[in-house]
């Protein structure tokens, strides 16, 4: 677990990734495949929401989510024409539950900010699944204190995301933390 203390203390920011650092990203997923197979069940009542919902979790522990969509229609007979609404959800899903922060991240963001430090979120993947993703995360207080950067989006613009920060943010590279893992 993560701890302010553990952190050099002349940093005056600290990066953060989403996925899996700040909050565990399965607990986006499978709420994401619960909304599809509940979509499903309701437009073409088969295969059950359940058995379905099962299917994803047993794929996604033992599989990945590589081939997850194709694997699932092939075993339950479903067309592939569902394959866009999948992935649409996946960027605007309205989640049943809110996302809750790794075991010690709130108390860490807090003790940074207290300190009178920067929190930044610099994030891989499709920038509007991430931005739906934040959204979704129960922030309280901390969230008017995050600056948020998206890789995907530096990289197309040809920017290096850690020099356009430090650049941005008017510090040197040395005065900011990472923590990607």
């Amino acid at each position: 677990m993560l701890k302010y203390q553990d952190f050099p203390s002349d940093k005056k920011v600290f990066i953060f990734e989403l996925d899996d650092v700040i909050y565990p990203k399965r607990d986006y997923v499978l709420q994401v495949y619960y909304l599809f197979a509940n979509f499903l069940e309701f437009t073409e009542t088969f295969p059950p929401q359940a058995d379905l919902v099962s299917f994803f979790k047993d794929h996604l522990e033992h599989q990945g989510e590589e081939l997850i969509f194709e694997h699932a229609a092939d075993n339950f007979h479903f067309d592939l024409k569902y394959k866009e609404h999948f992935e649409r959800l996946f960027v605007n899903a309205v989640l049943p539950v809110k996302l809750l922060m790794k075991e010690g991240i709130i108390e860490l963001l807090n003790a940074i900010v207290n300190d009178g430090k920067q929190i930044c979120i610099l994030t891989k993947g499709n920038p509007l699944m991430q931005l739906n993703k934040i959204k979704h995360i129960e922030w309280g207080a901390l969230a008017s204190k995050l600056r948020v950067y998206f890789v995907d989006e530096l990289q197309f613009r040809n920017l290096e995301p850690l020099d356009f920060i430090a650049e941005e943010l008017q510090i040197a590279k040395s005065e900011f933390v990472h923590i990607d893992r």
